[in-house]
C-alpha cells in the first residue's frame, strides 16, 4: 500500500510547494500595500512549506509512472489537499472565520463555484481578495488540464468524446502531454491578461479588474465586493460576458484558433449547441423582462445576457436579484443551473455534450422502435460515437441526480427549506455559486447554514469538480483491493 501512495504523495507534496509560493507573493503584495494580513500570509506559507517538504523528501521516488488507479487518487487527493491548505490564510485571518467557514470558502474558491459565507466584503483585507481570486484562478487551471490530460485516459471526462487525449501513457506520449499543457497555460494567461486589460479600459480599478478577470476566466465568480457584478455599468457587464463564453469553450479548440485562426473551427456541434442555449434563453428572458416593463429593451438585453450566461457557465457573477423578476425567470434560473459549458473549459455543470449525446441516443431509440430491424449508427461531429462513451453519460448522469436528491434530503434534514436545500445541492453539484431563495440566493450567502450543511456542501463541490466518478471510485472496495 506505501508503494502506492507514495508517488501520490510525492506530487501532491509539489502542489503544495505552489500553493506555498503563491501564499508568498501574496505576502510580498500585502508588505507593498501595508495590508495587516501580511503575519497571516508569512505564517500560512511557512506551515505550508513545511508540509510540502515533508510530502516531497518522505515520498520522493526516483522515475516512477503513474496507473489508472494511482491517477483515480491524486486527482481527487490534490483538490482535497489544496482547499485545505488554502484555507490557512482565511483561518489565520482577522476576519476571524471558523474552521469549517474557512474550508468551505477554500473549497468554493479552489473549485471555481463561487458561493461564499461572507458578508462585507469590500471591507476585506487586499491581500485576502487576491487570495480568493487567486485560488479561483489555481483552480480553473487545474480543472482544464484535469480534463484535457488526466479525465479522458480515466474514461470519465468529456474530452475523450473530441480525440483530444492522450490514451497512451508511454514515454512517447509524455512530449506530446508537456507541450499541451504548456499551450493550456500561454492561452489561460493570454485570456486572463486579455480580460483585465478589458475590465481596466471600460472602468475598473486596476485591482478590481485584475481580481474580477481571474474569477471571469476561472469562471468562478468571486467579486470584492457584496454586490458583486451590480455596481458596475452595461459596458462592463458585456466585457464579462464574453469572457466568461470564451472561458466556456473548449480550451484545445481555443489553442487551435490561435495557431490558426479560422471560424470553420467553431463549427462543432458543442459549441454551436452551447452558443444556440445561451442565444435562445437570453431572448425568452429579454422577451419577458420587457413584458413585465421591469427594463428598457437595451437594460433587459444586457441583465438577461448578463446573468443567464453567469449562471449556465456556472461564473455565478450576479448583477441583481434576478429572484424578484418573477415566476418565470426563477423557473428558468433554475433550469439553466444545470447545463453548464463545454466539455474542457473551466466551467462546471453537466456539460452540453452530455444533453446532446442524450438526445442522440433517444433519437435512436425511438428510431429503433420504428424500424425494428434498422441498423442506426449515433454520430456526434460527422463520427460515430462509441457506446462506452454514451454509457459513461448515462451513469453520469444517473449518478449526478442520484447525488442530487441525497445531498437535498440531507441538507432537508440539518432544518432547510426545500427550496435552499435543492438549489443549495444543485449549485454545488454544478460548481455555480448562488441558489435560489433569500437565504443563498444572489442577494444572500452561505454564512447562515449550519455547519454540517457546510461541510456536506463542500464534500458535494468537490464531487462536482471532479466529474463525480472520480471521487466516488474511491469509496469503493474493488479500488482498494487493486
Amino acid at each position: 500500500m506505501l508503494r502506492f501512495v507514495r508517488p501520490v504523495l510525492f506530487v501532491c507534496g509539489i502542489l503544495i510547494l505552489i500553493m506555498s509560493g503563491l501564499m508568498a507573493c501574496v505576502a510580498a503584495f500585502a508588505w507593498w500595500r501595508q495590508d495587516p494580513e501580511m503575519e497571516v500570509f508569512l505564517i500560512s506559507c511557512g506551515i505550508t512549506l513545511s508540509c510540502g517538504l515533508f510530502l516531497v523528501f518522505s515520498c520522493r521516488t526516483p522515475g516512477f509512472h503513474l496507473i489508472s488507479r494511482q491517477l483515480y487518487l491524486l486527482t481527487s487527493l490534490s483538490w482535497v489537499l489544496l482547499s485545505l491548505v488554502g484555507a490557512l490564510p482565511l483561518f489565520f485571518s482577522h476576519f476571524q472565520l471558523s474552521a469549517v467557514d474557512a474550508v468551505f470558502e477554500a473549497v468554493s474558491g479552489i473549485t471555481t463555484t463561487g458561493s461564499t459565507v461572507l458578508s462585507g466584503i469590500e471591507h476585506l483585507a487586499p491581500s485576502l481578495l487576491l487570495w480568493r481570486s487567486l485560488l479561483q484562478w489555481l483552480g480553473g487551471l487545474g480543472v482544464i488540464g484535469m480534463a484535457v490530460s488526466i479525465l479522458p485516459f480515466l474514461r470519465i471526462g468529456g474530452m475523450r468524446l473530441f480525440h483530444t487525449e492522450s490514451s497512451d501513457w508511454s514515454d512517447k506520449s509524455i512530449p506530446r502531454i508537456q507541450s499541451l499543457a504548456r499551450l493550456l497555460v500561454v492561452t489561460y494567461l493570454t485570456l486572463t491578461v486579455a480580460c483585465t486589460t478589458s475590465y481596466w479600459l471600460v472602468g475598473m480599478t486596476l485591482f478590481d479588474a485584475i481580481n474580477h478577470a481571474m474569477a471571469t476566466v476561472s469562471t468562478g465568480g468571486f467579486a470584492t465586493d457584496d454586490r458583486s457584478m451590480g455596481r458596475f455599468d452595461a459596458p462592463v457587464l458585456w466585457v464579462s460576458t464574453l469572457f466568461m463564453i470564451l472561458s466556456a469553450l473548449p480550451f484545445t479548440l481555443l489553442i487551435a484558433f490561435a495557431r490558426r485562426p479560422s471560424l470553420m473551427l467553431f463549427k462543432n456541434q458543442q459549441v454551436l449547441g452551447f452558443l444556440g442555449i445561451l442565444l435562445a434563453v437570453t431572448l425568452l428572458l429579454t422577451i419577458d423582462l420587457i413584458d413585465l416593463n421591469l427594463f428598457t429593451p437595451y437594460q433587459a438585453v444586457t441583465e438577461a445576457a448578463f446573468n443567464l450566461v453567469s449562471v449556465i457557465t456556472t461564473t455565478g457573477f450576479a448583477a441583481g436579484d434576478y429572484t424578484q423578476w418573477g415566476t418565470f425567470s426563477i423557473a428558468l434560473f433554475f433550469v439553466v443551473t444545470f447545463i453548464g459549458g463545454c466539455s474542457g473549459s473551466t466551467s462546471g455543470g453537466m456539460k452540453v455534450f452530455r444533453f446532446q449525446l442524450s438526445y442522440l441516443f433517444l433519437r435512436t431509440q425511438i428510431r429503433k422502435l420504428i424500424h425494428p430491424n434498422g441498423v442506426f449508427v449515433t454520430q456526434y461531429n460527422g463520427k460515430p460515437v462509441q457506446d462506452d462513451i454514451i454509457l459513461s453519460a448515462i451513469a453520469f448522469s444517473f449518478l449526478f441526480f442520484v447525488t442530487l436528491a441525497v445531498v437535498t434530503l440531507l441538507l432537508a434534514t440539518m432544518g432547510l427549506d426545500l427550496l435552499t436545500s435543492l438549489t443549495a445541492a444543485a449549485t454545488a453539484l454544478t460548481n455555480v455559486g448562488p441558489g435560489l431563495g433569500e437565504i443563498i440566493g444572489p442577494a444572500g450567502n452561505f454564512a447562515s447554514l449550519p455547519d454540517a450543511a457546510k461541510w456536506l456542501l463542500s464534500l458535494a463541490m468537490l464531487m462536482g469538480r471532479l466529474e463525480l466518478l472520480t471521487l466516488m471510485v474511491l469509496f469503493t472496495p474493488m479500488f482498494w483491493r487493486g
